[in-house]
């Protein structure tokens, strides 16, 4: 006695065929009551007639697909991603396989294999938050987002610095990626310098309501802030090179810089990891090479293709303008205080003659500070520190922490008496 396996499908069928064998319906019903073809019908009526039930069974059942994917191709793929991409999610694994191991198959398929390994779990989308969509500019360079992104970018290869990024609201292209120390009005200043010089001036910048860009209180005065018309320095620079700076009320507000900030959280940190990226250094000399691949993968087309980058002119003098100017007033003995230093001014003239006078401290991206006096240069040397505390933002603390360890355990000067021998002592 033969058994003969059929799918629920399958035995649904047979009433409908042993009709059609007598005669009591015509294809076309029984083709519109099994959601089939008038054609394929024929071909079932055919089978069953000479086969009977076994005849309406899938003739494919049991043989191997001819889209199978090959078992030894695929257990490579997880060596691969167990040894080189043990943390990458899948859409970064299937491409990193498919550029540098010729991986045949489809992403959905290493998904599939991943989960099974558990390499892989799944995850229930989270309830989604809806704000309000604000729709992208139409053209290239009409707004430019900027922010930082604090983060251990080297892992534990190097030391936690923060990310300084501006990406085009318009296409969603990195316009500029540049690792600093910290958020400061210096770091600013050097990669808005870079990326006007390969970009060109922005309409406006878009940031939050850092103290880099925007003044957040009447009652004490930031070191980044221009005393002369309540700017920022940074905002001061930014009014001189005439690009406009508009301020987010929320993250959310700024959304598309700070969700390529989560995917370069991701996706650079890994490649930096594959190419031995270990300082700022090294990681500054391979941004651009990141950005051109970036850019390509995830820059979408603008509405218009005008383009509104304005070309630096010979008015804008960048060296001048994206530089900290703040005033001081000399004191009785000549000098004046700046980031808690006390410089002392050297003069062969008269000093009567520039007791509390007002001079301008200029200070470079590089940290060196002048002194000018009605446009001329003075000669100062730093005489003293200021040992007084000061108001630390948390984004700059772990610079700040840094600083202190380097000062207490700087090693002394070689002509130090502890290097002496015990016969000087």
């Amino acid at each position: 006695m033969n058994t003969i396996t059929m799918s629920r499908t399958e035995l649904s069928r047979i009433e409908i065929f042993e009709r059609l064998k007598q005669k009591t319906i015509k294809q076309e019903k029984a083709a519109s009551l099994l959601g089939i073809s008038v054609r394929q019908v024929r071909r079932l009526v055919r089978r069953y007639r000479k086969d009977g039930p076994s005849g309406l069974v899938n003739l494919q059942r049991g043989t191997k697909s001819h889209n199978l994917a090959d078992d030894t191709v695929l257990q490579t793929a997880i060596t691969t991603i167990k040894k080189q991409y043990w943390d990458f999610s899948v859409t970064l694994a299937y491409e990193k396989l498919v550029e540098n191991h010729k991986f045949p198959y489809s992403r959905e398929t290493l998904r599939k294999v991943m989960i099974i390994e558990g390499i892989w779990k799944p995850t229930r989308s989270p309830k989604p938050v809806i704000h309000e969509l604000r729709e992208r500019r139409s053209c290239l360079g009409e707004l430019v987002q900027v922010d930082g992104s604090p983060h251990p970018w080297f892992e534990n290869r190097g030391p936690i610095c923060t990310l300084l990024v501006y990406i085009d609201d318009a296409t969603g292209k990195l316009l500029w990626l540049e690792f600093a120390q910290s958020e400061s009005t210096n770091a600013y200043f050097l990669a808005t310098r870079h990326s006007l010089i390969r970009n060109g001036k922005p309409i406006a910048f878009y940031s939050d309501k850092h103290g880099v860009f925007r003044v957040n209180t009447t009652k004490g005065k930031s070191a980044a802030t221009d005393d002369s018309n309540g700017l920022t320095q940074f905002g001061r620079a930014m009014s001189e090179l005439a690009i406009e700076t508009i301020f987010a009320n929320s993250p959310e507000a700024k959304g598309r810089v700070e969700k390529v900030n989560q995917t370069l959280q991701d996706r650079l940190v890994k490649e930096m990891r594959l190419k031995g990226i270990c300082s700022m250094a090294e990681g500054n000399i391979y941004l651009p090479e990141f950005m051109e691949d970036f850019n390509r993968r995830f820059a979408v087309i603008p509405r218009s293709p005008v383009n509104l980058h304005r070309p630096l002119t010979k008015q804008d003098d960048l060296d001048a303008i994206l530089i900290q100017k703040q005033e001081r007033i000399l004191s009785k003995q000549l000098t004046i205080s700046y980031q808690r230093k006390i410089y002392q001014i050297k003069t062969d003239h008269p000093t009567y003659a520039m007791r509390h006078a007002k001079v301008t401290v200029f200070e470079s991206t590089d940290g060196t500070v002048t002194i000018y006096y009605h446009n001329q240069q003075l000669v100062s040397q730093v005489v003293t520190l200021q040992p007084k505390a000061t108001i630390i933002d948390s984004k700059h603390i772990n610079l700040a922490v840094d600083q202190a360890k380097e000062r207490i355990w700087a090693k002394p000067s070689l002509n130090h008496y502890w290097k002496k021998p015990y016969l000087y002592w």
